[in-house]
Parts: structure tokens; C-alpha cells; sequence
């Protein structure tokens, strides 16, 4: 029986409008009024993530940074896994070596060192996940997304880690328009590193973490505070940084849009995330009690 959902956002919970789709809202209402506990596992920052829930009324604990940091329903941090200062420097060293624009994730907020890159990077990104947008559309919704994201621009990220031995880094995000070809072998590079995983959430990025800083992992820590068992979670996603959650789930769901590779690690797949596959996969979990 399941008691508790783990669910990604980009790409499966948000639809076209980076919104949750009224057939999501009311299924996680349905499983929630059942006893279920719901929560979300992303990439996005709180922040980010928080401001697509409230808009719908969805408050609930979330799983943020691929499994770097965790929050309670109140939004209290309940835990963090950082990269040490040392090895985030080596990445950013990488990176500057190879010309790619990154942002970084730190418990004091998120920082950027260029706001043109970061609207060309966050563009290429929703152009990505929504395919049937004209690149026009795609900058809008990325100048837009500026509005609601407090972003840090500084001139440099390196000097901001020597001098503050507080701030945490929690998660890299690298961009490129030309995706893989570029991405892939930068992202064998830093995996060479040790100590460190690479994931990615869309063709055009790669996204950089901790080892012990994985979705699966946190939402196996989850369930264990709960006391809830693995076979009792279920999971949803559709990139390659849901692939961890997949496999600890005892029933996981791929999106009918996520990658094909993706989809051979989960046990269901259910409709696009145009299509509120989030609310058909929870709904139908429920009726046939998976």
C-alpha cells in the first residue's frame, strides 16, 4: 500500500505554463485526504519550486537541488549535502576551461555570473522541455522566470567560496546549447573528479552534486524517518536525475515523455506531463492499489 510520493516537477508534475494542471492538484488532494503523504523531488531550488506549488495551494515537504537539501511542509531545512569548496572549485575550473556557463547552488541562495547567459541557458532549457514553443516564447518565459527567482549576480564565484567559508555549495548547473556533444565529455571529466555524481534534467545541461546528494537517497532517508518501508513509495519523473528515485521506489512511474532510457528503470509509465500524467499515475496507483 502506498504511503508516501515522491514526485519531480519539470517536465512531470508542470505542464506547458511551468504550472501544475488542475487534474494534477486534485488527484494529490485525493491521495493526501487518503492518508498518502506527497512530496516533491527536483532540481529547482526552494524557491523555485515553492512558487509553482502555492499557486495551487500544495503545501507539502520537498526533496530540492536533486537531493542536496530537504524541507519540511513548514519549509524548515532539514538537512544539506555539499560539495567541499575544493572540489566546486575544480569543477568551475572544468567548466571556464571548456566556456560553459554554470550557476551554483549554495545555502545562501543561487549565483550566477552573467544575467545574459542565464536567460539564454534557462531558455534553451524550456525550449527543451516544451518543444512546441518558438525560441521568442521561450526568452520571454525565461526573462519572466527572472521576476520570480532571486538570482545573485557576481563578478566572480570563485572569490565568493574563498571568502566565506559558511556558504555551502549544494548543486552546479551547467549549460550549453549544443548539449551532449559538448556536455558529455565535460561531464566524464568532472565524474573523474571522485566524489561527486553528474546527472542532467534536459538535453542542453548537465547538473553536478555530491555523491550522497542524489534523489534516491533522500527519499530514502525520507521514508526511513516516516518509518514507512520502500515498497510503500512511489515515485514520478523523466530525466536522468530521477533515475535514483526510480530504482529505490517500490512503485515508480516514467513520464510518457521522459527519455527512453529512462523509462527501462521504471516499474509504469503514464501519460505526458502535458497530458497531467502525475494525477493519472497517483489515480490509478490508488484504484488498482500497486
Amino acid at each position: 500500500m502506498i504511503k508516501l510520493i515522491a514526485s519531480d516537477m519539470d517536465g512531470t508534475l508542470l505542464d506547458s505554463h511551468m504550472s501544475v494542471t488542475p487534474e494534477n492538484a486534485e488527484a494529490i488532494r485525493f491521495a493526501t485526504q487518503a492518508g498518502i503523504e506527497f512530496m516533491v523531488a527536483t532540481g529547482r531550488n526552494y524557491q523555485e519550486a515553492r512558487a509553482a506549488l502555492d499557486e495551487v495551494g500544495i503545501d507539502c515537504a520537498m526533496i530540492t537541488l536533486n537531493g542536496a537539501q530537504v524541507f519540511d511542509k513548514e519549509g524548515n531545512s532539514l538537512f544539506t549535502v555539499a560539495i567541499p569548496h575544493q572540489e566546486a572549485t575544480l569543477v568551475l575550473d572544468i567548466l571556464d576551461q571548456n566556456n560553459i556557463y554554470y550557476e551554483v547552488s549554495t545555502n545562501k541562495g543561487l549565483y550566477s555570473e552573467s544575467q545574459a547567459k542565464r536567460i539564454e541557458s534557462f531558455a534553451s532549457m524550456v525550449a527543451t522541455h516544451l518543444p512546441h514553443l518558438t525560441y521568442k516564447m521561450a526568452i520571454a518565459m525565461a526573462s519572466a522566470n527572472l521576476e520570480l527567482l532571486h538570482i545573485n549576480y557576481i563578478d566572480s564565484i570563485r572569490d565568493l567560496l574563498q571568502q566565506d567559508e559558511e556558504i555551502e555549495v549544494l548543486k552546479i548547473i551547467c549549460f550549453h546549447t549544443e548539449g551532449p556533444s559538448v556536455l558529455g565529455p565535460v561531464g566524464k571529466q568532472i565524474d573523474e573528479l571522485g566524489n561527486l555524481t553528474v546527472t542532467s534534467s534536459g538535453q542542453n545541461n548537465i547538473e553536478v552534486n555530491h555523491k550522497n546528494a542524489q534523489k534516491g537517497i533522500a527519499v530514502a532517508h525520507v521514508a526511513n524517518d516516516r518509518g514507512i518501508s520502500l515498497d510503500d513509495v512511489m515515485t514520478i519523473g523523466d530525466n536522468f536525475n530521477d533515475v535514483s528515485m526510480l530504482q529505490v521506489a517500490g512503485v515508480s512511474f516514467a513520464m510518457g515523455n521522459a527519455e527512453i532510457d529512462v523509462k527501462e528503470y521504471a516499474k509504469y509509465t503514464t501519460a505526458t506531463n502535458l497530458e497531467s500524467g502525475v494525477g493519472k499515475a497517483i489515480l490509478r496507483a490508488i484504484a488498482e492499489d500497486l
